[in-house]
């Protein structure tokens, strides 16, 4: 069993399987509520085998999700989990404005805040679209009363990716403010930076090819800030047509996720985003302190957005 004092980062991406980018067409996403809904049960699924192995996370779940399905967010909460934002609507940042983008964000946190009643602090854009055409977005962040962001990954990708930036928990100033920036794990091989993080790489590596990079990166001393989505663990689930580089990215091994995830919690000790970076909730303390930031939507009705459900 590892170490229980070695906590490292597990977090979920919470949407419907024809939700993902890979797959985003306009025609796609008018018709998303005729589409067989199995991000219910597939979360579920997820909880379960975290509480068999005590494990805790962070799960950023999209406000359309939240919005159809409250229950299921109380549940998550309920269990100990960390409930952060991934949005609303599932849309690239690289393809919307700043005021759509706010918009998108300032209505995911309402949803959710309203639910639980208590702030949320965390976003991760959808297929981590804050690039270095769209670094604005974490100014609006700020403003928006988010106190950190997991979207900045720094690899080289064909839809994604920062190469240049920083691979560690570091702060972000913007005009507005700061934010911390929590980068999905990367590891320098050969004087390459390799995503271990999760998703499609978790599927893609041999199980014992990503511990041992996963090892590398925990013997240099850095917490791993792992992610996943409740689709990966769904093999039956219906095929979208899309092209064959995303076929092939989405459905790839979804038949092994599981497993490697039950080694993987046997392997490394995770918990909570928030909980791992004890940094995240000074800022969120001094914020309230101060009366800006985190938890200020609470206090304008954020409550009663969601408070139908």
């Amino acid at each position: 069993m590892p170490d229980a004092t070695a906590k490292h980062c597990l977090s979920f991406d919470v949407e419907e399987h024809f939700q993902v980018s890979a797959f985003e067409s306009p025609m796609r996403r008018r018709h998303w509520d005729q589409f067989e809904s199995r991000v219910q049960a597939n979360t579920e699924k997820l909880l379960e085998l975290l509480a068999k192995n005590g494990v805790q996370a962070t799960f950023f779940i999209l406000g359309w999700v939240a919005e159809r399905y409250p229950s299921l967010v109380r549940q998550i909460a309920s269990a100990g989990h960390e409930v952060a934002s991934h949005g609303y609507a599932h849309e690239l940042i690289t393809s919307q404005t700043p005021v759509v983008f706010r918009e998108d964000i300032r209505k995911a946190k309402a949803i959710l805040e309203g639910i639980l009643s208590k702030p949320v602090l965390g976003y991760r854009a959808p297929s981590f679209s804050i690039t270095k055409d769209t670094i604005w977005a974490t100014q609006v962040l700020v403003e928006e009363g988010y106190i950190y962001d997991s979207s900045i990954f720094p690899v080289v990708h064909d839809r994604y990716g920062v190469p240049s930036a920083n691979p560690e928990l570091h702060q972000l100033s913007t005009a507005s403010g700061s934010l911390w920036e929590v980068p999905p794990s990367t590891v320098k091989c050969l004087g390459v930076r390799l995503p271990v993080a999760g998703g499609g790489y978790f599927r893609l590596y041999p199980y014992p090819v990503l511990r041992a990079l996963l090892r590398k990166l925990e013997g240099e001393g850095a917490p791993l800030v792992m992610y996943m989505h409740p689709w990966e663990f769904d093999p039956d689930q219906p095929r979208m047509e899309g092209s064959m580089v995303s076929r092939m990215r989405h459905y790839l091994n979804l038949d092994k996720t599981e497993g490697r995830l039950r080694a993987l919690l046997e392997d490394f000790s995770f918990a909570p985003i928030r909980q791992v970076f004890p940094q995240i909730e000074q800022m969120q303390c001094m914020a309230l302190t101060s009366g800006n930031g985190a938890g200020k939507t609470l206090l304008s009705g954020s409550v009663s957005a969601a408070s139908s459900n």
